[in-house]
């Protein structure tokens, strides 16, 4: 996997805001794929000083586990909403780069361009990777929508003033919804696809329910 360094991860909180605001710019919001038959769920756990990063590649669409992988190591930016990317993402290229399968597809537990910025954790890892890249995440971070129904497939744009941003999408019937977003070379009806194609018997896309327990967590 050939991931581009495109800037420093030693930044103060200003000088991280400014590079979201230079790599909006480099998204893709449409599908650059043809098929899928690989994806990867991502998840970041912290233990006592150190983050454990976690990445499951699962077969599609039978949702086999076919490699997972974890790196753990020191943190040193501090948690600021909006500018998770530069806490967890120097965790996740680590563990990327250990992969012997090359997804086609990575969701991301968090946001894409359902942020302030139009850069979250997923959008600024899709760009760095060069895979397209879907945020799935369990909370809003920006935006407004109206409830989607209760059954499992409703959902809902998430706009951001006049702009759609995300969707709010109802994975499992009279369970709260996820906040789904392009990430990177992903077209946002493609992101609801994937999500509701990778969710069983669980609220969580099954890679990320994985990833999120090999990373130490009980999902």
């Amino acid at each position: 996997m050939k991931i581009q360094t495109l800037h420093s991860w030693d930044v103060t909180a200003s000088q991280a805001a400014e590079i979201q605001e230079r790599l909006r710019t480099r998204v893709i919001k449409r599908d650059l794929f043809t098929s899928i038959t690989h994806v990867c769920g991502v998840d970041v756990g912290f233990q006592e000083q150190k983050a454990v990063a976690s990445c499951v590649v699962m077969s599609y669409p039978d949702l086999e586990v076919v490699e997972h992988v974890l790196h753990r190591c020191a943190v040193t930016f501090p948690y600021i909403p909006g500018l998770l990317s530069f806490r967890e993402i120097p965790v996740l290229l680590p563990a990327l780069e250990k992969l012997k399968r090359k997804p086609d597809l990575i969701i991301a537990d968090g946001q894409g361009i359902a942020h302030g910025r139009g850069l979250g954790l997923a959008s600024h890892l899709g760009i760095l990777v060069g895979l397209p890249t879907m945020g799935c995440a369990k909370s809003r971070l920006v935006g407004t929508y109206a409830e989607p129904g209760p059954e499992k497939g409703s959902w809902e744009y998430l706009y951001l003033g006049d702009d759609v941003i995300g969707a709010v999408v109802r994975t499992r019937k009279n369970v709260k919804p996820l906040f789904v977003s392009t990430g990177h070379g992903i077209s946002l009806q493609s992101a609801v696809f994937y999500t509701l194609k990778c969710c069983t018997t669980y609220r969580l896309t099954e890679p990320i329910r994985f990833a999120h327990r090999f990373a130490g967590g009980k999902a």
